[in-house]
């Protein structure tokens, strides 16, 4: 009886030195931060002191142990960061993308709400993700959309001295109003508090393009039209009031055309680009640009003329003079069309709107 009894015993101490061993090892085994208590922060240095988006930064002090927040504390911008590169006299994160232009402090606070505040310079250049057209005349108002709007206080056409005038902006989106220019086309240098950055996107002068199409048939053209005839429509456009549409008929051979019996088009070397923009139809579909001079003659289809044009949405094209080869067969053309394979299911109907030779 004596033996089972120190059986028992000797059972339910291994039992519990298990249990101890297993809290202790739950206890130490945490999200990977060094073992630091949170003490009294104090900052020696932020290094760099001033840096854009994305930069890798690193504070250094002492107390910094335990940090669970960063903020900068402009416009309230969270940085996220690793509490494994947490240590006792240095912290690194990088700045969040989103931050905010100009002079502000970084606010650090550990988890026992102990905070340090850290003067930093933000670096934030204004950038241009998407644009309202691609087209204007002067008094034209554009929407760019974009980062680090907010601050902007110039624009200015690049490689001239002709100022937009901003109507709004916030940190997303910039509204100008486009003077007149004698620049055919053009980027925007886009100024804030950081400084000027370059528009990647340019930006046509109608006025000074060579038109096939705007809100009107251009100088000598009319309809060219295969299959059914091309109509002016006044519901659907992008810049203007009117647009050109084509309904392509299902199993016919049908191309939207814009001719000039006349004078036509002659080549002129100073054009480098056909744009237009082209609403689409139904479902995705390609088109084909092409002239009565195109090697194989009008109607061909040749690959490297070729637009894919996206369902239901406006979408722009910017095609170099140099890939269409649109005077292959003479110096002038006639015709200019845009011819479709199909359709085979059903009755498809495009838009088209500035249609134009440019410089």
């Amino acid at each position: 009886m004596k033996k089972l009894f120190q059986y028992k015993f000797l059972l339910i101490v291994l039992a519990v030195g298990s249990l101890a061993v297993t809290l202790d090892s739950c206890k130490k085994d945490g999200d990977g931060s060094p073992d630091i208590k949170a003490g009294n922060p104090v900052a020696d240095s932020v290094s760099p002191s001033t840096a854009a988006g994305g930069a890798t930064l690193t504070l250094k002090g002492s107390g910094l142990g335990q940090i669970r927040k960063i903020v900068f504390d402009k416009d309230s911008v969270p940085a996220s960061f690793y509490t494994t590169l947490n240590t006792e006299n240095a912290l690194v994160f990088r700045v969040p993308d989103t931050i905010s232009g100009g002079p502000q402090n970084i606010i650090f606070t550990n988890s026992e709400g102990r905070t340090l505040s850290v003067p930093f310079t933000g670096l934030a250049f204004p950038s241009v993700t998407s644009v309202s057209n691609y087209d204007f005349v002067a008094g034209t108002q554009l929407t760019l959309t974009g980062n680090n709007l907010e601050s902007v206080n110039k624009v200015v056409l690049n490689n001239t001295t002709d100022q937009a005038t901003i109507v709004s902006k916030s940190k997303k989106q910039l509204v100008i109003t486009m003077p007149s220019t004698t620049s055919p086309r053009a980027a925007l240098n886009i100024t804030n508090v950081t400084g000027t950055t370059l528009t990647t996107q340019e930006f046509v002068n109608i006025d000074l393009a060579y038109p096939f199409f705007t809100d009107s048939f251009g100088p000598g053209y009319e309809n060219g039209s295969w299959g059914d005839a091309a109509f002016i429509s006044t519901t659907e456009f992008k810049t203007g009031s009117k647009s050109v549409g084509k309904n392509y008929q299902k199993g016919n051979w049908h191309l939207l055309g814009l001719a000039n019996w006349g004078a036509g088009t002659t080549q002129d070397a100073s054009y480098k680009y056909l744009t237009l923009w082209v609403k689409g139809a139904s479902r995705d579909y390609s088109l084909y640009i092409m002239s009565d001079k195109i090697t194989g003659g009008y109607g061909n289809y040749i690959e490297a003329n070729r637009i894919d044009v996206p369902a239901n949405v406006w979408t722009y094209f910017k095609v170099p003079l140099s890939t269409l080869n649109l005077w292959a067969g003479g110096s002038t053309f006639n015709q200019l069309g845009f011819r479709i394979k199909g359709p085979d299911a059903q009755d498809e109907i495009f838009y088209f709107d500035d249609v134009l030779l440019v410089k």
